[in-house]
């Protein structure tokens, strides 16, 4: 399984990323055009999401600390023109960029999540941008009918980076104790524990995930396994074994 990300390397998925999805919003047919994965949002409304996130955590890391309150998101409105839309999502990811290589990825900064698995730090950050890009480029292409796997290299990070980030926590798990396994080809394997104390996750080797029977445990390629954790596909949709109630409960919780 390979190694968490280099902060250079979150860069540059961030950078190729949010090249994909501008040259996605620059071919479809129309920005009206409603985004199936999101419901409620047309096209425009996703490019308005994504680039008020850049704008938004561009701010964030190189004017907070951790513990600070919320920052406000006012004023970040895309505009809603195609020409001039295209620049507006380039220039926010270049500003996001510069911010996180300005900050460094040790700088402190506010972050919405619990600091457990996840720190609040710039690293953390960009490591959280590239799978908003990534799911946002998804969701973009099946806006336009074209959707494509996510890259394998990202789509492996993400699921680790959505266990680490979005599920770890100290809330009680309201059921019995349980394990769930994500098993992604090539990508590795990963191990959720819920419980009394909240969820955590740890990886597993191949021989880790042989030693111990999960509660359940769901089989897909690594992109499979990322647009899964993101709703973007269903659970039927992939080989599941053990307790089949298992995987709704945990989305519903979470």
């Amino acid at each position: 399984m390979p190694e968490q990300l280099s902060f250079p390397t979150l860069l540059r998925m961030i950078d190729e990323r949010s090249a994909a999805f501008r040259a996605t919003v620059a071919a479809a047919p129309s920005l009206d055009v409603d985004v199936p994965s999101c419901p409620g949002w047309t096209l425009y409304d996703l490019a308005n999401h994504l680039s008020e996130g850049d704008r938004f955590w561009a701010h964030i890391v190189l004017n907070t600390a951790p513990g600070d309150e919320r920052p406000s998101k006012d004023g970040m409105a895309a505009p809603r023109e195609r020409n001039a839309l295209i620049p507006w999502l380039a220039d926010s990811t270049e500003q996001l960029l510069t911010a996180l290589r300005e900050a460094g990825p040790d700088r402190g900064c506010w972050a919405w999540w619990q600091p457990l698995a996840s720190p609040h730090t710039v690293a953390a950050v960009a490591r959280r941008r590239v799978p908003e890009s990534l799911i946002h480029t998804y969701d973009a292409q099946l806006a336009s009918g074209a959707p494509q796997d996510l890259p394998t290299t990202e789509a492996s990070d993400a699921i680790e980076e959505f266990l680490a980030t979005v599920c770890t926590g100290t809330v009680p798990w309201p059921g019995e104790p349980a394990t769930m396994d994500y098993h992604a080809a090539v990508a590795g394997s990963w191990r959720q524990t819920v419980d009394g104390d909240g969820s955590r996750f740890t990886r597993l080797t191949a021989e880790e995930a042989a030693e111990t029977k999960p509660s359940a445990a769901i089989y897909g390629t690594a992109s499979e396994m990322a647009l899964l954790m993101y709703m973007r596909i269903p659970a039927g949709s992939l080989r599941m074994e053990g307790d089949a109630d298992l995987l709704k409960q945990l989305q519903d919780w979470g």
